[in-house]
């Protein structure tokens, strides 16, 4: 089960001297491409995936040194890893955004294909474990669906979710029944809330920009009705947003973030926390996110987890640890490379032709948007096999004027302004 969240047992100003530090152990690349998630069975024992190169890497000394379980292509083919989870010590769970999904038995050492879910997910973006009840949700470039084991993995059932989203990238569950569910449907992000283990959800928040996700959840313990906060994805020129409900759901708040990309967010107090995204590090808040401030570490961060009321980690461009004493270990921060794309002619006339070029297997979710920010179509959605240029042309029958074109991959966002003359 992922920390919802820690012992609330200290004051704000104590936590005033708490900072993020690199784990300069962990492997890295100049590419900026990151470790997608991290799970902490204890404050000792935990695992980190690294996605686009398929690696696991174990540490039983609480981060100080890591071990590589999997390396690129150990399982048999060059999957995206994007979500690990583990149920004790020996089960675990590896979510790919390939269609396959890994189970061990022995703490990583060995692992074997799920193939007994019925239909196959198509990727798994989320998931989370609470005794030996798991569950895992996807997919970002849909369809929704979330899948639910009560034997610790043994045996699965599918839920169609397309009656309450569209897309699904995050799950938080307080016990077996009662959980949240994350993504967007057709009218923005939102919020899902189940009292009976998946079988019923409800709606608790559903913004009105299309194309956006909360895509990171949290649940605020202590507090009154468990305050929950959530990170919502935009697209430019609309900000990426904090949410936040302080009543269980029924009503929210929402506050801009500095990263249009936002994802990982990280709250110790309803005043102090953290946001971070694909072209961020860690923003630091102590009023709640009115104001941010670059706390200058950290880059393409995607997760925050907390373990106690002073150890936290969380994953990007490498493993990050937040502790009571500053590291002032040499680390040097690669920026994420975008994938080329090539938009020719551009101005454009009655064709849009776009080139990318893929780095290797993904998924694309291909979107149009006006100049300020709304959808105007999703124009396509591909699952890419290999890596190499790929072409689409589209016919553009829009008035004159400067459009934007989104490119969403299992590598993040990118946008491009489209001038149709």
């Amino acid at each position: 089960m992922k920390k919802l969240a820690l012992f609330l047992l200290i004051t704000t100003s104590a936590y005033a001297q708490l900072s993020w530090s690199p784990i300069a152990t962990i492997q890295t690349d100049i590419n900026g491409q990151r470790f997608d998630d991290i799970f902490f069975l204890n404050e000792n024992t935990g695992w980190a995936i690294k996605g686009y190169y398929s690696a696991l890497y174990k540490t039983i000394d609480g981060g100080n040194t890591w071990v590589e379980q999997i390396s690129n292509g150990g399982l048999g083919g060059n999957y995206y890893f994007r979500n690990v989870e583990f149920i004790d010590e020996n089960i675990g769970f590896i979510g790919t955004l390939s269609g396959v999904f890994f189970k061990t038995i022995d703490g990583g050492t060995t692992w074997n294909l799920v193939t007994n879910i019925s239909p196959n997910p198509v990727a798994i973006c989320g998931m989370d474990a609470v005794g030996t009840t798991i569950y895992g949700c996807g997919a970002y470039f849909s369809p929704a669906f979330i899948i639910k084991s009560t034997d610790s993995g043994t045996t699965w059932h599918y839920i169609n979710m397309s009656p309450y989203a569209d897309a699904l990238v995050e799950l938080l569950f307080l016990d077996e029944n009662i959980g949240f569910a994350s993504g967007n449907n057709s009218n923005g992000a939102v919020v899902l809330k189940t009292i009976d283990g998946g079988i019923t959800w409800s709606t608790l928040y559903n913004g009105t920009i299309p194309g956006e996700y909360v895509w990171k959840l949290q649940i605020l313990p202590n507090t009154s009705n468990n305050s929950i906060f959530g990170s919502v994805e935009s697209v430019a020129p609309n900000p990426g947003r904090m949410v936040k409900s302080t009543d269980g759901g029924t009503t929210w708040i929402s506050k801009n973030v500095p990263d249009v990309d936002v994802q990982a967010i990280g709250f110790i107090t309803e005043n102090h926390g953290w946001i971070g995204g694909h072209h961020t590090g860690f923003y630091e808040t102590f009023d709640g996110g009115d104001t941010w401030t670059n706390t200058t570490v950290g880059s393409n961060i995607n997760r925050i987890i907390f373990l106690s009321d002073n150890l936290a980690f969380a994953c990007g461009t490498t493993v990050y640890k937040m502790s009571n004493t500053l590291n002032t270990t040499n680390f040097v921060e690669h920026d994420r490379v975008p994938l080329q794309v090539t938009i020719a002619p551009n101005p454009i006339s009655d064709k849009l032709n776009v080139e990318i070029n893929f780095i290797g297997n993904d998924n694309l979710l291909l979107g149009l948007y006006s100049s300020n920010g709304q959808l105007i179509k999703i124009l396509k959605k591909d699952t890419i096999t290999s890596a190499g240029k790929k072409n689409y042309t589209f016919d553009f029958p829009y008035p004159k004027g400067i459009y934007i074109l989104n490119l969403h991959t299992n590598t993040g966002r990118q946008s491009h302004k489209i001038l149709k003359l």
